[in-house]
């Protein structure tokens, strides 16, 4: 007496969803799991990016009315600002070197641009105490450690990501599977950055 093709259907079903989980098991499925776990650090670091980016004109513009006499360090801060809102990003910038490079590159310059702006307020006890300022300047200093967790995210998230590509088994499932998937730039921290600051007393 033959199956039943309802029986059939069922053991087929039963047999497809057995292995399914076992491959999932096995991990073929961190890789994709992975990448999207970068992509969404990635985008948490371009938010906090932009929302220091977009405090930037009222700071240079309540800094300018007490300090307008501080043209080099205002100016400066205004072109880095304008660099960075410039610049198109690539959909390819996450494994595109130059371009991620270029990225960190005009960051790295608001960032520092906007540090000289904060020494150069240390000059005015009027600024230091205006109420729009320090508001503006709680706000930057909260950004700025938003901007570290985010990158510490990224950095953390591409290091996973890059290992599954490079480790058994999944460099096995990388190469039989997700051969499209590139491994990831991460941030890195410049030559300058990591010398110990010199300290003169």
């Amino acid at each position: 007496m033959s199956e039943s093709p309802n029986l059939q259907k069922r053991v087929g079903f039963i047999a497809v969803a057995a292995m399914s989980l076992l491959l999932g098991g096995c991990g073929i499925n961190n890789i994709p799991t992975y990448k999207q776990q970068v992509n969404a650090s990635w985008s948490q670091v371009l938010n906090e990016y932009q929302r220091r980016t977009d405090l930037v004109p009222n700071l240079v513009a309540t800094v300018k009315g007490y300090a307008a006499h501080e043209a080099s360090v205002l100016e400066a801060v205004t072109e880095a600002r304008a660099k960075v809102t410039q610049t198109r990003i690539p959909a390819d910038i996450l494994t595109n070197p130059k371009a991620f490079a270029a990225f960190q590159k005009n960051q790295a310059t608001l960032g520092g641009a906007l540090s000289r702006l904060m020494m150069v307020t240390e000059n005015y006890p009027n600024l230091k105490a205006d109420q729009n300022f320090l508001t503006l300047q709680a706000q930057l200093e909260g950004t700025e450690n938003r901007i570290a967790v985010a990158r510490r995210d990224y950095i953390l998230a591409v290091q996973q990501y890059d290992t599954e590509l490079t480790t058994i088994p999944g460099s096995w499932y990388h190469s039989m599977f997700y051969g499209s998937y590139k491994p990831i730039q991460n941030f890195t921290i410049s030559q300058q950055a990591q010398q110990a600051p010199t300290v003169k007393f």
